[in-house]
């Protein structure tokens, strides 16, 4: 029964370099192991940390990178209900709101999986999750700068049902 699955609330981190290319992580854990997602992680709930305070952490843990509140723009909030049948999904998107500069990576690789960058027109050939490649990444670039609100029912089996409950001002 999906109203009886546990609520996760996460962020996703989409940062880009000075090429335009998009850093993804090459996932060696679940959830979503062996495919290509954001940086990004869980809020540390217990703790009472906001979304944004979970987004400098994730890129400082993950990424190594030290930004501020205003470094970042929040592009959107995704629910998704039902993921693998086993939980529900809150997700803050958040932008760099600069490039990445070349080094500034300390380490490509740690537990979590492989840093590697990637040119926007190369992402359908990628394995990435079906709800980032179907909805997530099409409603980013469509309102990338702005904001945006969306809800993927994944209880459906293979058909993914999704509305847009917030978009940004204008298409």
């Amino acid at each position: 029964m999906a109203d009886a699955l546990p609520y996760k609330i996460a962020v996703l981190c989409y940062l880009f370099d000075e090429r335009g290319r998009v850093l993804l992580l090459h996932r060696r854990k679940p959830p979503n192991r062996d495919l290509y997602s954001p940086v990004g992680g869980k809020l540390e709930q217990g703790a009472g940390e906001s979304p944004t305070a979970c987004a400098i952490r994730e890129l400082r843990e993950e990424v190594g990178l030290e930004v501020t509140p205003a470094d970042l723009h929040l592009t959107g909030i995704v629910s998704e209900a039902g993921f693998d049948g086993r939980m529900h999904w809150l997700m803050f998107l958040y932008e760099l709101n600069r490039p990445v500069g070349d080094g500034a990576i300390a380490a490509m690789e740690f537990d979590e999986g492989r840093l590697e960058w990637h040119a926007p027109e190369d992402l359908p050939g990628l394995a990435i999750p079906a709800t980032d490649r179907d909805v997530i990444w099409p409603l980013f670039w469509r309102y990338r700068g702005r904001f945006f609100m969306a809800h993927i029912d994944c209880t459906g089996g293979d058909e993914l049902r999704w509305r847009l409950e917030q978009p940004a001002g204008g298409a």
